[in-house]
């Protein structure tokens, strides 16, 4: 299915700079992601279905000229030596600010884009359709809150949801360190600082030498994606910060084993103790389209607390047991998946076919959905 057709859109290739137009236009067609591909018409995903845009495929020199006058000397210089560069683009449509997350990549020896946009208002809990435990996540004084997903789940927007709920209910100091920075916070009752890598800081090690000595209440250190990272965010943690990060993983009980792999072996033990000492929740997150207008996509929420009963196998390595834990911690808030997707297909938001198809155990499911109740596992 083609959708709109550029060429006969408002606006002057005279006065736009190329990419522009595109960008434009994914705003007025409701488009969460632009991807561009050599020798392809551009790509939009709309409520989660690719829709190639119709116009001409765009060739390789054609991909150069649109892509490459985005980026500063330092992404040029970051994209020739690493093969990619993550940056962020700001654009003005009707009088409006929008912004979008851009990835430039080589595939196949060829230069491609793909590019999130942001949404320009932080909506609320309710907004999102995120369980109400979620404020509780929001009021601990210190420790670790991580989202955990893989891309395109949701995961940056829940955690400024939960950032902008503290900015509107605390007197705190909330420092985030982002790259690039998606949403921009608007101080209500905080003091925000969002300090970009790049552009406001050399890189990440710094920024967090430099966050110690700024007075943070709360940080958002972005994505955990190697040793360093981590390392230093739950140090942040142990010294009394409230520490908000994501993480790529497909469950929260998995995110244990995917922090783990980012550690030599010989360090486990430590890091164990580490997270069952200042982990405070891991939430995992999956977007799934609707069968309603609106809202056209929700989350699908596994929320694990870190109560003594985890915090204890997290320590003596029985993750396999954790989804049993998480089940026998209903009324502290915790829920696994499939406590989420029952919500959503009672409340007739989503089909049984696509909530089967992303559950993590379809029997359990159908179970639920006959009124059985699925008791949990012995786990000590």
């Amino acid at each position: 299915m083609l959708i709109a057709d550029w060429t006969k859109s408002t606006f002057d290739p005279k006065k736009e700079i190329p990419i522009d137009q595109i960008f434009r236009m994914a705003i007025e067609q409701g488009c969460s992601d632009i991807h561009l591909q050599v020798d392809r018409p551009a790509i939009f995903r709309v409520k989660g279905a690719l829709k190639p845009l119709q116009m001409p495929p765009i060739d390789e020199e054609k991909m150069i000229k649109l892509t490459f006058p985005m980026m500063d000397q330092r992404n040029l210089d970051i994209f020739h030596r690493d093969g990619g560069a993550d940056f962020a683009k700001t654009l003005i449509h009707n009088g409006e600010p929008w912004r979008f997350r851009v990835n430039l990549l080589i595939q196949m020896g060829k230069v491609g884009m793909v590019a999130r946009k942001i949404e320009r208002s932080i909506p609320p809990f309710e907004g999102l359709f995120l369980p109400p435990v979620m404020v509780d996540l929001c009021k601990y004084d210190q420790g670790m809150v991580l989202l955990a997903g893989v891309t395109g789940s949701g995961k940056s927007t829940t955690i400024a949801s939960m950032l902008n709920w503290i900015n509107q209910n605390y007197n705190k100091h909330i420092l985030t360190i982002e790259d690039p920075i998606e949403f921009i916070y608007t101080s209500d009752n905080c003091l925000i600082n969002q300090r970009e890598i790049g552009q406001d800081v050399i890189d990440f090690h710094v920024a967090m030498k430099h966050a110690v000595r700024e007075d943070p209440d709360i940080m958002l250190v972005g994505e955990m994606r190697d040793q360093e990272t981590f390392e230093t965010a739950i140090h942040a943690a142990e010294t009394g910060h409230l520490v908000f990060g994501t993480i790529h993983a497909s469950s929260a009980p998995g995110t244990i084993s995917r922090i783990l792999d980012l550690f030599p072996s010989s360090m486990h033990p430590a890091i164990r103790a580490s997270i069952a000492m200042n982990m405070r929740a891991i939430v995992g997150q999956k977007l799934l389209k609707t069968i309603v207008d609106k809202p056209g996509r929700v989350p699908i929420v596994e929320i694990m607390k870190f109560n003594p009963t985890v915090q204890k196998l997290v320590r003596e390595e029985m993750d396999e047991k954790l989804a049993a834990a998480i089940r026998i911690g209903k009324d502290e808030g915790m829920q696994v998946f499939n406590d989420s997707l029952k919500y959503f297909i009672d409340k007739e938001f989503i089909s049984r076919a696509d909530a089967f198809e992303i559950s993590p155990n379809v029997e359990e499911l159908k179970m639920r959905l006959k009124g059985i109740d699925v008791k949990a596992a012995a786990i000590l």
